[in-house]
């Protein structure tokens, strides 16, 4: 008894307790504010609204196109005449003297592009002729010659693009919009992931995950064949009223034991178990590309029912026209180190702008043809870029080229994204000479568009305050 009395007068005195009791009062306030929605799955998601944002936004929503793997800009946008010139002699020794690659090893030989470049559109921005489509968006594009990143491995490249972070773990862009603007759309997610190519990011799931954002932010994957969503359909043999009560019953179990612990994450389940119920009408709907026009289809060279980036491209237009946040598409297979037939720039490369270009242009004048290009952002890039040596792995008789951090090439339009060219790199497209842009200068930028203030958008973990851009990154005003 004496250890039961001690146990009851440390509960009344303990910090703890006193603001886990006021908690659950004004938990239950909100709890029952929440569970009062109708049946019919009308519990509101904590993304399901529109914040307001830092100042007047240009944009509502981005598109984000990512090359997985990583295109070759000297063969796409960066043309480097001097390259051609020196086309397989040995590298300066001093261009390269201490630097770390992925697969080079020794002295390597430069490499020239096999493809021929023109200057096209009112801006002459230069383009490879592997890229016939983006000539006619050339002057709506913002080409940006001059990125850079830290990392030089897939994986941790790929989650330092999504995230601003090499490591698993940090929240994603897209997870961090819709924890700053929410959604306007509540019966689909806020955030979207869209896949084709060859097989998954390197980075895997952790690229569009919310890390230690409240779950509720995390991308949802689409996909393109069966069930648009894993498991939101009705099991065989389920009526829709079954499953309905089912969902009440567990939303009443989780409310008692939100009671109990004041986990915001039960808040989350709730929300999106029944987010998943109203997405078994929405969804559908939405990815029926089947009605869309014959010429719409013509212009992006979709399929319904079919895996790839055209039909991707397609939902994505879809998606933000229905109020969506921010729409990832990740096309895997950029990856061309020249190690075998197909692998290489002289036929991997031709392959892979055959399948992206005509849509990855199409949803740009679609998009301008709707009136929803000045409110949508397109971003298109890999993680890194490409070296201007050959990679000649084990002495292999194909082309290709190895990762490379220093210098590469993004574009962005729409949005207030100005267009034109941005940035340079040196006569061998090794280093950027002229107005360098970090990924955290991208992110800030990218915020910025949409009312954010990188500095401002801020979530408290661990004891400390995180941002996506960490405590780097500038708005590229030449972008603005």
């Amino acid at each position: 008894m004496h250890d039961s009395f001690e146990a009851q007068l440390l509960k009344q005195i303990t910090r703890r307790t006193l603001f886990k009791q006021v908690g659950y009062g004004l938990g239950g306030v909100a709890l029952s504010s929440l569970l009062a929605e109708s049946l019919m799955a009308m519990a509101p998601s904590p993304v399901q609204h529109v914040a307001k944002p830092h100042f007047a936004p240009k944009a509502k929503n981005i598109i984000f196109l990512f090359m997985a793997g990583a295109p070759s800009q000297l063969d796409l946008f960066d043309p480097k005449p001097t390259l051609n010139k020196f086309d397989r002699q040995a590298c300066p020794e001093e261009l390269i003297k201490g630097e770390r690659f992925a697969f080079i090893k020794g002295t390597p030989k430069l490499l020239g592009s096999p493809y021929k470049f023109e200057q096209v559109g009112q801006s002459g921005q230069w383009v490879s002729e592997l890229l016939p489509h983006f000539r006619e968006i050339a002057d709506d594009v913002a080409v940006i010659r001059s990125m850079q990143t830290e990392q030089f491995n897939h994986a941790p490249a790929q989650l330092f693009m999504n995230t601003g972070f090499q490591l698993p773990g940090r929240p994603s862009m897209g997870s961090w919009l819709t924890y700053g603007l929410g959604t306007e759309n509540k019966d689909l997610p806020g955030f979207v992931v869209l896949l084709s190519g060859l097989n998954n990011p390197d980075g895997g799931k952790s690229c569009w995950g919310s890390g230690f954002l409240p779950s509720v932010y995390q991308g949802v994957e689409f996909r393109s064949q069966g069930d648009a969503v894993l498991f939101v359909s009705d099991p065989d043999g389920v009526p829709r009223e079954v499953r309905r009560d089912t969902l009440d019953a567990l939303r009443d179990l989780n409310g008692i034991k939100h009671k109990e612990t004041l986990d915001p994450e039960i808040e989350t389940r709730i929300a999106q178990y029944e987010l998943a119920y109203r997405m078994q009408t929405s969804v559908p709907e939405l990815m029926d590309i089947s009605k869309e026009s014959a010429a719409t289809h013509e212009m992006y060279g979709t399929e319904p029912g079919k895996k790839s980036f055209a039909n991707n491209c397609l939902l994505a237009r879809r998606l933000v026209e229905r109020g969506v946040r921010f729409v990832q598409l990740y096309h895997r297979g950029w990856d061309h180190h020249g190690d075998a037939e197909g692998n290489d720039i002289k036929n991997g490369l031709p392959a892979l702008c055959r399948e992206t270009d005509k849509a990855a242009a199409a949803l740009i004048k679609d998009l301008k043809q709707r009136g929803l290009f000045d409110e949508t952002i397109v971003v298109w890039g890999g993680e890194f870029g490409r070296t201007p040596m050959n990679e000649g792995k084990g002495g292999s008789p194909f082309p290709g080229r190895d990762h490379h951090p220093r210098a590469f090439t993004m574009w962005a339009a729409g949005g207030g994204i100005k267009p034109g060219s941005l940035g340079a790199t040196d006569e061998l497209g090794y280093n950027v000479v002229e107005d360098a842009v970090s990924v955290h200068d991208l992110h800030a930028t990218l915020l910025h568009q949409l009312g954010l203030d990188h500095t401002r958008l801020t979530y408290k973990s661990q004891g400390r305050n995180f941002r996506l851009t960490d405590v780097f990154g500038n708005v590229v005003q030449k972008l603005v």
